[in-house]
């Protein structure tokens, strides 16, 4: 097993490689599947107590369940249980290599005050919405120093970060959203996710300084910092208008990497996306475990769901503004208590498809329910991080978000109201 562990990042980018073959055709699904349960397999023993527990429990309750719907003589193909999320892990490996074009300046001196404050919140947002959670991590380094970050850089830097799963298509949550929402446009979801976004900045920015005034330390961002986000979301939308039909997904998983290549900024080219592939691919076995315990979850619910369709039926129900309201409210609560937004998105799905919502608010639903939980909840990934990364207390981060969960989920609420 040990010889096998040194080599897992490249089963790592073979989940990435073997799907691009599958979907030209080219192989069979089974084999990118095969190297996502392979590397999950080997990662298994090396992800922390607290992410095997929460996906063994989704395991265990998805298993159960399927087991329980086939005696009722309800089967799922193996293509839903084991693969449904197969094209979301392909993106996030493919967006893990934009982690070898990270910005560095770790010899300039860190501003202060109200410039400091809208510099760092716009740079780790704009650069967070391609190159996704590695430049919150150098961000918070280069800011902490030899110290602690603040109550106030962390919640700056968690809110504006989480916020591009608003908007960006390069973020996993876009991938989600696509994928429990069919027929969802992610083009749709940019103007209503762009001023949501914008808001979540502004509103964190003066809380920011009004805990820290011109006391703030902020990060050292340069203009040409947002050089290859630039680029690479120009690219995407370019493609994506020649080919219409080739979805935003599999345009990021193409593009992502070969930028990346392109760009590095580290040499020698060779040397250093081998260590790469050997040595930060591996760091990601939490996601992958975490996806492919929620595909497995996501289904014994969808069976179970199935077996029972009068107790799950909401038909008398339309997809109302007021549903939108409760459901949002219900998936921001649960994010509270430690249940990560993907989950609580594959709980939510399958019992709203039957009303036939509109892609786009169905979309925007979930994309909310993801920027405001992993803003403000110190039970999701991002904010796990802070607490074991940069020690901040979990219950800090609560006290500090709380109303900042409840008045973006207004502001949702709001949007989709009036204009979705």
């Amino acid at each position: 097993m040990k010889a096998i562990q040194k080599h897992v990042g490249w089963f790592v980018l073979g989940t990435l490689v073997f799907y691009l073959l599958s979907f030209a055709q080219w192989a069979p699904l089974w084999l990118p599947t095969l190297f996502a349960w392979g590397a999950n397999i080997v990662m298994w023993q090396a992800l922390p107590k607290g992410a095997r527990r929460q996906v063994s429990i989704l395991m265990g309750i998805g298993i159960a369940a399927l087991i329980f719907a086939a005696s009722k003589g309800v089967w799922m193909t193996w293509q839903q249980v084991l693969a449904v999320n197969i094209p979301l892990l392909a993106m996030f490996v493919a967006v893990s290599f934009l982690d070898l074009t990270g910005p560095t300046d770790a010899k300039r001196p860190l501003p202060k005050g109200l410039k400091a404050i809208i510099n760092t919140a716009f740079g780790v947002h704009l650069l967070g919405s391609v190159i996704n959670l590695s430049v919150l991590m150098i961000f918070a380094d280069r800011i902490k120093g030899s110290g602690k970050l603040t109550h106030a850089q962390q919640f700056l830097l968690s809110r504006c970060f989480a916020a591009t799963a608003w908007w960006s298509p390069f973020f996993i949550a876009t991938g989600v959203a696509i994928t429990y929402s069919p027929g969802m446009k992610w083009q749709d979801t940019v103007i209503p996710g762009v001023c949501m976004a914008v808001i979540a900045i502004i509103l964190s920015s003066i809380n920011a300084y009004r805990h820290t005034n011109e006391e703030f330390q902020g990060y050292p961002i340069r203009l040409e910092s947002l050089f290859i986000p630039s680029c690479l979301a120009g690219a995407v939308i370019l493609f994506h208008y020649f080919w219409p039909t080739t979805s935003i997904l599999v345009l990021i998983c193409l593009l992502s990497p070969s930028t990346a290549i392109l760009f590095m900024s580290t040499k020698p080219r060779g040397k250093t996306l081998f260590h790469f592939i050997d040595h930060k691919l591996p760091l990601i076995g939490s996601q992958f475990a975490l996806f492919l315990g929620a595909g497995i979850f996501s289904n014994g619910i969808a069976a179970i769901i199935l077996c029972y369709p009068e107790l799950f039926n909401l038909q008398s129900f339309n997809f109302s503004p007021l549903l939108f309201s409760t459901v949002l409210a219900g998936m921001i609560l649960i994010s509270y208590l430690g249940i990560h937004p993907l989950v609580s998105i594959a709980i939510v799905s399958p019992m709203l498809l039957p009303l036939q919502p509109h892609p786009t608010q169905l979309g925007f639903l979930f994309l909310s329910a993801w920027a405001i939980s992993a803003g403000s909840s110190a039970l999701t990934g991002l904010g796990l991080l802070m607490t074991s990364r940069y020690g901040i207390p979990a219950k800090a981060i609560m006290a500090n978000n709380w109303y900042y969960a409840l008045i973006m989920w207004l502001l949702c609420t709001l949007t989709n109201w009036l204009f979705l």
